[in-house]
């Protein structure tokens, strides 16, 4: 039954006329297939022929790149299933690309895709659905930067993939990942991330390729690759990619990120921003299909000998039509960041515990104080093509009608929007097979590759009188590790330490909560990275390491400062996305890891304190550098 109803869906509207045997998808249901609607027509003619026949209303509404709702409206889209009467109000406007969310199995994914294509080609010209999803098949979720997987396969964080340092490894993630993309009716993937990690305490650090901008450019190159399957450019089987956040977001003060108001900075200077830059290289040279700038203002740069101006970069002519499309010759559509545009109020700013920030999420820095109208056009004059996280064409179609923003400015970002959408084939086919979908996202066969890429990604830090690998049968006492994945691995649990011979122990990277008000600060990992020892975790460490040898794994989703802890485990090491089966698949030796520390991990809170924000690996005297790790033998 249902794949009958995807085949009827698939062909609702294909048409043929007395001179043409041939069917054609008659998205304007006039009866007759027009030049948009001809796939053998050369891609610019058809999107010259539609162009033609947009009003200006229309062509202001694809320049917005809104949020698919689900169903018991939670807000940033999070849930099972769409909520279908919004979504087709939102069509209505002539909004049709959009964020998803939702994290339903494969089939329901694919099922609710293939719906928001059928209203979409119900709508006056029928211009399909272009659907984005952030990065989803990971172990870190935070909201608003990830996605729950699932079903889908889950790899080692990006980061992990820096670990590794393998190109090929990179470009197959992402042919993988893309073709699970594809299978479900998601076209754009809003990654990667190549930012570079030079402040420690960012949060959003676990999802770059690290501190090192010759690697971070070499692997977010390959990424681009992967997803849009091929060295020069997009393909129609492909998945678009957006390259963010251009550029400097690695680099804000104490780690305070840009999506909160405290946050809204980058220290750097011109030699870091150089390397900040230098880091998108690749990306940009495998012609990524799209860009998308940071929130924060770099502060202490210069372009051209001048001064940037001191707005978030989605507002900076100088930062997107200068230095992305200028001197790096960028050609692809650029989609702001999300809510840039929107009105930031006092709750949005300073948030209390009496009125937290809730949904009052905006990010228009440095242009705060300007109206709705002229924060829109000056996003739209800086080069912005499309603006995330946003579905009310009115402020800037007024823009457009007070002669804030040129008519012709609009069909150079509507021009952009529907080269994209015709590069992928969504004109001719966007609907997706959801039997295909149930069989081969989150498969065997690309789990088992996702799982060898976890065993690689992770670094031995310490083995200590090698006592790694542990042999069969040896006794061991656990924390934050599942006893089920050790018992499948050959150990035998025990509940005591005077009974074991050694224990294993798996803690996280410290963090505080030092903005519980803000709605992203709530939810991000923020303050300091150091073991303490009237922490809970260097206690379980202690309390171990005083009977027995202890093996110590950290997940590093920001570079913890292990002084405390080195001397106590007898093999340490640093997590990149790893299951707990994967973990004791390495401390039994059953595989190996052959990971290297893609940032250095510093040796002091001090430390961490002193070093320079927008340069990499730059603290005093650093417990371990970038590239340390052991390969056993």
């Amino acid at each position: 039954m249902r794949a009958a109803l995807i085949a009827s869906v698939a062909f609702t509207t294909w048409a043929a006329s007395a001179a043409e045997k041939p069917r054609f998808r008659d998205l304007n249901h006039n009866g007759k297939r027009d030049l948009y609607e001809n796939a053998a027509q050369p891609t610019d003619k058809r999107v010259a022929d539609l162009l033609k026949r947009m009003t200006l209303e229309e062509k202001v509404a694809l320049m917005l790149h809104g949020t698919l709702q689900a169903e018991g409206g939670r807000g940033i889209g999070a849930g099972k299933a769409y909520d279908k009467p919004s979504v087709r109000e939102l069509l209505g406007r002539g909004v049709n690309s959009f964020i998803t969310r939702l994290g339903p199995d494969p089939r329901t994914f694919a099922q609710e895709n293939n719906a928001i294509q059928q209203m979409a080609e119900a709508t006056r010209l029928g211009i399909p659905a272009t659907i984005s999803t952030d990065p989803r098949n990971h172990f870190a979720v935070t909201a608003g930067a990830s996605s729950e997987t699932g079903g889908f396969s889950q790899w080692p964080e990006t980061l992990g993939m820096a670990a590794i340092g393998d190109e090929k490894l990179v470009e197959r993630f992402g042919h993988l990942v893309a073709a699970e993309y594809r299978a479900v009716g998601i076209q754009m993937a809003l990654s990667p991330q190549a930012d570079l990690y030079t402040e420690p305490r960012w949060p959003r650090g676990v999802a770059t390729f690290g501190a090192d901008p010759a690697t971070v450019s070499r692997l977010a190159g390959a990424y681009v690759r992967g997803f849009q399957g091929s060295a020069n450019g997009l393909v129609k089987s492909g998945v678009a990619t957006v390259v963010k956040h251009w550029v400097g977001y690695g680099a804000e003060p104490q780690g305070f990120d840009g999506h909160n108001y405290y946050g809204r900075t980058a220290k750097l200077d011109n030699e870091s921003f150089a390397e900040h830059v230098a880091a998108f290289d690749g990306a940009l040279a495998a012609k990524s299909a799209g860009v998308m700038p940071t929130y924060v203002i770099a502060e202490g740069v210069s372009i051209d000998g001048k001064p940037v101006p001191q707005v978030g970069a989605g507002f900076s002519k100088p930062m997107i039509e200068g230095l992305l499309r200028g001197t790096k010759k960028f050609g692809g559509i650029v989609i702001s960041d999300w809510a840039i545009t929107n009105t930031c109020p006092e709750q949005c700013m300073n948030p209390t515990p009496g009125k937290p920030q809730g949904f009052a999420i905006a990010m228009p820095w440095g242009i705060e104080n300007l109206a709705e109208e002229d924060r829109y056009a000056m996003g739209a004059n800086a080069g912005i093509d499309q603006f995330g996280g946003v579905d009310n064409p009115a402020p800037l179609l007024a823009a457009v009608k007070a002669g804030k923003v040129s008519r012709a400015r609009v069909d150079e970002a509507a021009r952009r929007v529907l080269r994209l959408k015709f590069d992928l084939g969504l004109f001719d086919n966007p609907y997706v097979d959801a039997n295909a979908a149930d069989r081969s996202v989150g498969s065997q066969t690309t789990q088992a590759e996702a799982d060898a890429a976890q065993r690689a990604a992770q670094v031995l830090l310490e083995n200590k009188g090698d006592l790694l690998p542990l042999g069969p049968g040896q006794k061991v006492w656990l924390s934050g590790v599942s006893a089920q994945a050790a018992k499948a691995a050959g150990l035998i649990i025990v509940d005591s330490l005077d009974q074991a011979d050694v224990a294993l122990v798996r803690v996280a990277t410290p963090h505080e909560m030092l903005h519980p008000n803000h709605f992203f600060g709530s939810r991000q990992h923020e303050g300091r990275l150091d073991f303490r020892a009237d922490d809970e975790a260097t206690k379980t460490v202690t309390m171990a390491a005083a009977k027995v040898p202890t093996i110590v794994a950290v997940d590093l989703e920001r570079p913890a400062v292990l002084t405390l802890i080195k001397d106590k485990a007898s093999a340490l090491y640093g997590l990149f996305g790893a299951s707990d089966t994967v973990l004791l698949d390495l401390v039994t030796g059953k595989a190996k890891s052959r990971g290297r520390l893609p940032f250095e991990l510093p040796s002091s809170a001090k430390a961490v304190e002193d070093q320079h924000p927008g340069r990499p690996d730059d603290s005093v005297a650093p417990l371990y550098k970038r590239g340390d790790g052991i390969i056993l033998p």
